[in-house]
């Protein structure tokens, strides 16, 4: 597609070109005169676009074959999950700019839990537990990861996360996976889950800077100003800068920075509340405190990544995990494909810089 001011995308260059980055890199085959893989791929696109069920697509097309020949189309044809989700990362990346391969830019990671009522598939590590949400604790767990670049948000990365699986060991499959294809982050935001000393140690002998809030774990001191725990920071009533030092069960040290941040964040009862806000850092110097929290302010935008990944995300109630990594695979294809529209077709140049048109 050619990149102009005046150009009207037609909704079939969109399916085109959908279709296509889907089938270099899932590489669907045939599965019989009926089930081919453009028709699959059709199927599995108007399902996604509106956020319905293989079973609804399939009585809505004509012509179209029942949803369990679709279904025994889709495992005959797709290869094992870790192959599956090697091809997916590699679709994600079709659509990269190649400012992101030549910059450093920063880097954010999270984990997306999916509602899931129902018995695990062949193993109960497929099934993630954790806190109650949508009337459950167990959810197929998926970790992405996205380049933050002047409001454009690319996904670069996404892996399972299987349960009671260490968070260093999916930390270190995205950023492996993040520089298979040329991404190198300036600095990683991660969410409060990933702090614990592995976590810090392998970031710290990787050379990755990182910032990240602080947990407050273990057992409140009677008084926490004067202990040497991580309790005391959060005691403090102005912005600062400290150093802490804690060790794990196994004995292993980490040291990390630590940036305090007061002021009325947040709502209780209606009104906004004073607290600390306590952030650590490493491989970087931050500017200012304020710089700190604006800067992991960005990350929050993955929220809204995954709300968008849900608005393309096939329904279903299949305990398949490979269907389900299929599922999320295509979503957030497709949401790297309206990025990279808006991006090119849809931008407009303006002295230098490029200008968004998200109503378009």
């Amino acid at each position: 597609m050619r990149s102009c001011r005046k150009y009207t995308i037609t909704s079939r260059e969109v399916h085109h070109r959908t279709a296509s980055t889907i089938q270099e890199h899932i590489q669907l085959a045939d599965h019989g005169p009926k089930c081919t893989a453009s028709l699959l791929i059709t199927i599995l696109l108007y399902a996604a676009s509106r956020v319905t069920s293989i079973f609804d697509a399939c009585q809505r097309l004509s012509g179209a074959p029942s949803d369990q020949a679709v279904r025994d189309a889709l495992r005959a044809g797709l290869p094992p999950i870790s192959v599956l989700e090697r091809r997916l990362n590699e679709g994600l990346a079709a659509d990269l700019p190649k400012a992101l391969r030549k910059r450093r830019y920063p880097l954010a990671i999270d984990l997306t839990l999916i509602p899931y009522h129902g018995e695990p598939f062949r193993s109960p590590l497929e099934i993630y537990r954790g806190k109650p949400k949508s009337g459950t604790s167990h959810f197929p767990a998926y970790a992405t990861a996205y380049v933050i670049r002047d409001g454009r948000r690319f996904t670069v990365a996404l892996t399972r996360v299987l349960d009671g699986e260490p968070m260093k060991e999916v930390l270190q499959r995205l950023l492996q996976q993040a520089g298979q294809i040329g991404v190198k982050p300036r600095y990683v935001l991660l969410d409060r889950g990933f702090y614990s000393v592995e976590v810090v140690r392998y970031l710290q002998a990787a050379r990755y800077g990182f910032l990240m809030p602080v947990a407050r774990r273990g057992r409140k001191p009677r008084a926490p100003e004067t202990s040497e725990s991580v309790w005391r920071v959060f005691t403090w009533k102005r912005n600062g800068w400290s150093e802490h030092r804690w060790r794990d069960a196994e004995g292993r040290l980490a040291t990390v920075g630590i940036c305090v941040v007061y002021g009325k964040f947040g709502r209780r009862g209606g009104r906004q509340r004073f607290q600390a806000l306590v952030y650590a850092y490493w491989g970087f110097q931050p500017q200012s405190c304020d710089w700190v929290r604006e800067t992991y302010r960005t990350r929050f935008a993955i929220e809204t990544t995954y709300r968008q990944m849900n608005q393309a995300r096939i329904r279903t109630c299949t305990r398949d995990p490979l269907l389900r990594l299929l599922f999320v695979g295509l979503a957030l294809i497709l949401r790297n494909v309206w990025v990279w529209l808006h991006l090119r077709c849809l931008a407009v140049s303006r002295r230098g810089r490029v200008e968004l048109h998200l109503e378009r």
